[in-house]
This record gives C-alpha cells, structure tokens and sequence, in this order.
C-alpha cells in the first residue's frame, strides 16, 4: 500500500516536502519512484530512489527536487524547492522493483 502526503498549494518559488508511506512490502529492498500527472498530461517518473545507490532526476526537476528514503520508517520523500507553476500536478510513489496498484496521490498546486 503506497500513501503519498504533504501537498498543497503554494506560490512559485516556494517549497514543499512530500512523504510516501509503504506498507505491505520489503520497503529496503525496492527501489521507488515518485511520478506526476498534471491534468490531460499523462503520468511521468520525477525521480527514481533506488534500494541502493544514488537517486535519479528528470531534467526538469534537476536541482531543485530531492529525493530520499528512511527505511527504518518504510517512508520517502521528495523535498521540492524553487517550485514552478509547471510544477501543478498530482504526486505519486510506487516501487519500480514491482510495481503496484497506484494510490490516490496528492496534489501540488504552485500558483500566485
């Protein structure tokens, strides 16, 4: 069960630290992605937190996301910085190891 939590509305410029809550699986052992969907776009991978090893960006996050994990909590993150209005999209995690059934997702609006 994948839970995704933390946004909100917020200006351009601004922050905002999303979390994603595992149950259900070997949290350690799977490498994660967090993804977006912004309206009538389809979904796309933002960054990929692997089991080991360094994490991965789309260009267009490059350098103002990052992401992390805290095994011990079965929980990660995705601290967003200098957020943009193309930014506004629905934010979702799911392993890349095996995939499962999409959570709802949380909102991220950056408007003025």
């Amino acid at each position: 069960q994948l839970q995704a939590s933390g946004g909100g509305l917020v200006q351009p410029g601004g922050s905002l630290r999303l979390s994603c809550a595992v149950s259900g699986v070997v949290f350690s052992i799977h490498d994660m992605g967090w993804y977006r969907q912004a309206p009538g776009q389809k979904r796309e991978l933002v960054a990929t937190i692997p089991s080991r090893g360094s994490t991965t960006y789309a260009d267009f996050v490059k350098g103002r996301f990052t992401g992390s994990r805290d095994n011990a909590k079965n929980t990660m993150y995705l601290q967003m910085s200098s957020l943009k209005p193309e930014d506004t999209a629905v934010y979702y995690c799911n392993s890349k190891t095996t995939p499962a059934r999409w959570g709802q997702g949380t909102q991220v609006t950056v408007s003025s």
